[in-house]
């Protein structure tokens, strides 16, 4: 095993091999010794052929075998008749035998490449999700989903299944060989010369379209998974623009290759079968004939020629799967690579600690939030000519105060908020904390202080007080903490007339709700969070004016212990904000209550 491990380990299975539990890793051993359980019944069966067929056509010279003396005595045989029945029963029972084995292998092998993949899918997943924010702006989520569902699935059918099967099958190729070899090394050489030649030739001349299959399957299974989030994500711009045959396309130019890819790969994988099998038909008749031309004949060459034929019925099937494991493997390796990589993706600290742990504990915040000297631009370690989202930002915001943001499009309000809630870290200078400077370490501690309301609230299709409680499993949500959180948002009144309250299901992404419900359940949800520090990110500039209204009262209504702070389109939102600060050009240009930044205009 420890050898195994060492000339795998800088290998892609061997990195693979990395991210499996200990659990895992046990299962595929125990499967390795079932394999060559597999194969000694295999050996069996092949071998029991030779005594079977002997006793039907030279029962004389079975009987008087060396070999059987000692089975003659055991079960007091006499005479070579009465041999006829003990080997038809060991015959039958050894085909029985390694049949039944074969059957538990195979399925042994798929539940645990299912199991394996289940594994990998959901270590994928987690490791997604722990990525900064930084992380998830700057990549593509159709290239994620895709690798976690289509790509992991890619490694279930096309790396552990084949990989299991080409181990498998390699043993028992060498297994029956061996016994052919045992048999009659003549004909053993002849057989092994003739398929292995043949598979090679294969081998080398399909390399090269097996590579560039993979890579099409590859790209263009992550572009099918972008055609359809687009297309059905915007469906209500799709059917007003009538753009549907536009996605149409984009769907099919990346549908069709991925699949003449894949059929490519599937004839190349499945082919060699038929000329393996007149291939082999050949060897064998070549074999009987040279074989009748021996001196003692026929007859004697009828219980090899037996077992040849027992062995080629085992063998090409096997070598079939070998050889199609492999083109699998091969037309399955850019998917690989895709996935490798988003396991390699790194887990932070806090990601192995339990959610009890002083990482997740709020820190104190009893005064102000203050940003020292901060700027910030994205990519900054590979392009120091990246533009300034944030040029040297002071600010001081007093806890239980309510802060208006205002600006043009592309002055950095977002990206401030975003460095407000840890979600960003900032080039240089520093987010304190009552005077505590905010670090890696202590970045989870500090978020537990914080919920957060975007312009867009996501809402999954289930019910209310689901949505409310986001991200907490029905039979730990808190109904009466659900209902206060309503009512501060001052949408309890309207879900308590509805006919199942809530428990009434809002549809996909909310669909069944107006703009303004769906912004009051999302300060419902952070209000449930029970955070002292709500972030409201242009949370009504998609609203109309009445509605828009009815949000800020909503607001402005809550605790006056709360720190609030909101990014506005509007400066009238921000009207009963205690300052407001204005950015221009990624610095802040003025700080002020309303009428003074009215005046300063």
């Amino acid at each position: 095993m420890i050898n195994f491990k060492f000339n795998i380990k800088n290998t892609q299975l061997g990195v693979l091999w990395g991210y499996l539990s200990k659990r895992r890793r046990r299962q595929f051993w125990l499967l390795l010794i079932l394999m060559i359980v597999a194969s000694i019944t295999e050996i069996i069966s092949v071998g029991a052929v030779l005594p079977f067929l002997g006793v039907l056509t030279a029962p004389n010279q079975v009987y008087q075998h060396q070999l059987m003396q000692p089975i003659n005595n055991v079960l007091n045989i006499t005479s070579p008749e009465q041999l006829l029945l003990p080997l038809t029963v060991a015959f039958i029972m050894a085909a029985l035998l390694a049949g039944t084995i074969r059957l538990t292998l195979l399925y042994v092998m798929t539940r645990l490449s299912f199991a394996t993949g289940a594994d990998l899918s959901i270590n994928i997943y987690r490791r997604t999700l722990y990525q900064e924010y930084a992380v998830h702006v700057s990549r593509n989520s159709s290239e994620v989903i895709n690798g976690i569902i289509t790509k992991t699935n890619t490694i279930i059918n096309g790396i552990i299944n084949p990989t299991l099967n080409l181990i498998s099958s390699t043993i028992i190729v060498t297994a029956i060989l061996g016994a052919l070899f045992a048999i009659d090394i003549s004909v053993a050489l002849t057989a092994s010369l003739g398929f292995g030649t043949l598979y090679l030739l294969v081998v080398r001349y399909t390399k090269r379209q097996l590579h560039e299959n993979s890579q099409t399957i590859a790209d263009q299974s992550t572009q099918m998974v972008k055609s359809l989030q687009e297309g059905l994500g915007g469906i209500r711009d799709v059917l007003i623009d009538r753009s549907q045959q536009f996605y149409c396309n984009l769907y099919r130019d990346a549908d069709l290759p991925l699949r003449r890819a894949s059929g490519n790969n599937q004839f190349i994988s499945s082919s060699p079968r038929y000329a393996m099998e007149a291939v082999g038909m050949a060897i064998i008749a070549a074999i009987a004939y040279t074989m009748s031309l021996r001196s003692d004949g026929l007859a004697a060459a009828i219980p090899i020629l037996g077992a040849l034929a027992l062995g080629a019925q085992r063998l090409l099937p096997a070598l079939q799967q070998v050889y199609g494991s492999y083109t699998t493997i091969k037309g399955s390796y850019s998917s690989f690579q895709d996935v490798l990589s988003l396991l390699k993706q790194p887990l932070p600290e806090y990601a192995q600690q339990a959610t009890d742990n002083e990482l997740f504990k709020p820190i104190s915040f009893k005064n102000e939030i203050g940003l020292n000297d901060i700027s910030f631009r994205y990519a900054a370690d590979s392009m120091e000519n990246t533009p300034w989202v944030l040029k040297n930002i002071n600010l001081t915001l007093s806890k239980g105060t309510r802060t208006g943001f205002i600006g043009v499009t592309g002055s950095g309000k977002s990206t401030l908020l975003d460095i407000i809630m840890g979600l960003l870290s900032s080039t240089s200078g520093k987010l304190t904390i009552d005077g505590k400077a905010i670090t890696n370490k202590n970045r989870r501690a500090w978020q537990a202080h914080i919920a957060h309301v975007p312009q867009n609230i996501y809402l999954s299709d289930s019910t209310i007080e689901e949505n409310i409680a986001f991200g907490i499993s029905k039979e730990k949500i808190n109904h009466e903490q659900v209902v206060k959180a309503a009512k501060q948002a001052q949408i309890a009144e309207l879900i308590e007339v509805w006919e199942d309250g809530y428990k009434t299901f809002v549809g996909e992404r909310g669909v069944r709700l107006s703009g303004g419900q769906r912004q009051r359940i999302g300060i419902a949800r952070a209000l449930y969070k029970q955070a002292n520090v709500l972030i409201f990110d242009e949370a009504t500039s998609a609203l109309d004016n009445e509605t828009e209204e009815a949000v800020m009262k909503a607001i402005e209504g809550l605790e006056r212990e709360l720190t609030i702070l909101i990014i506005a389109h509007r400066l009238t939102t921000l009207k009963g904000c205690d300052q407001i600060v204005q950015l221009d050009k990624n610095n802040i240009i003025h700080i002020g209550n309303y009428l003074e930044i009215i005046n300063n205009s």
